[in-house]
């Protein structure tokens, strides 16, 4: 099979303007993004919307596609740029611009699910240990996801799932394995068509998280596991939290 990788980077961000230029250990954030995955698949692009972004890139010897300004999201993105850059590929995988540090094996665990002939979207998850905080799995900011015997999601709630009615909150950890959803797609070219002339959905809207508008829809997103702990640079802060995990490596 032939993969695609895609990566969406913004210039504009609310909690962090320019982030996918801002250095990290002497490179820019979508260079280190760039070159984690460039070790895995072969073609690799950053869609882009911004000018200085594609200077960026070109500089270190990546390639960049330009994409327009008013897609609302990631997917919608991934999608233009798979078009503009043609081929005949199987998969289009869409990596995040803020993650520097995605590990070649999840994005092994990605193209793995496709060893499924079923599988239409693929994404990851890291089971929550057994001694995490229960703040830490209650975070609203950390999706979770169930999954059925076969490895496909169920649901993804900002949410604790499932509730366990018969157990106190604070050993929930103990009796179930709950799962971190980890924001890596990898769509079959056309489904990846099918899904941006999806409307919003009503459980999307309520959660804002849009892989729900799928599911929604009907379709099936496989569930890959990782054991490797993701760290995206949303703000400032979490830059400077990259920066000593850098060094610390």
């Amino acid at each position: 099979m032939k993969f695609l990788g895609i990566i969406p980077a913004r210039y504009a961000s609310t909690r962090f303007p320019a982030k996918p230029l801002a250095m990290l250990g002497g490179k820019t954030v979508i260079q280190r993004v760039y070159e984690q995955v460039a070790s895995v698949l072969n073609d690799v692009y950053v869609a882009t919307d911004d000018e200085r972004i594609e200077t960026a890139v070109k500089a270190f010897g990546g390639k960049v596609v330009m994409t327009s300004v008013a897609h609302q999201s990631g997917t919608d993105r991934c999608y233009e740029a798979c078009c503009k850059v043609g081929g005949d590929f199987d998969v289009v995988v869409n990596i995040q611009g803020d993650e520097p540090f995605v590990a070649s094996s999840q994005l092994l665990s990605l193209k793995a699910c496709f060893d499924d002939p079923c599988t239409q979207i693929a994404t990851l998850a890291k089971p929550f240990a057994a001694n995490d905080a229960f703040a830490t799995l209650e975070n609203v900011n950390s999706p979770k996801v169930v999954m059925n015997q076969k490895g496909n999601a169920l649901y993804f709630s900002r949410s604790i799932i499932p509730y366990q009615r018969n157990a106190d909150k604070q050993e929930w950890l103990q009796h179930h394995t709950y799962y971190k959803h980890i924001g890596l797609y990898a769509y079959r070219t056309e489904v990846l068509r099918e899904l941006t002339s999806l409307p919003q959905s009503p459980l999307e809207l309520a959660e804002s998280l849009e892989q729900l508008r799928w599911l929604e829809n009907g379709y099936t997103i496989k569930v890959g596991l990782s054991t490797i702990e993701t760290i995206g640079i949303d703000t400032p802060e979490d830059l400077a939290l990259a920066e000593r995990f850098l060094n610390t490596r």
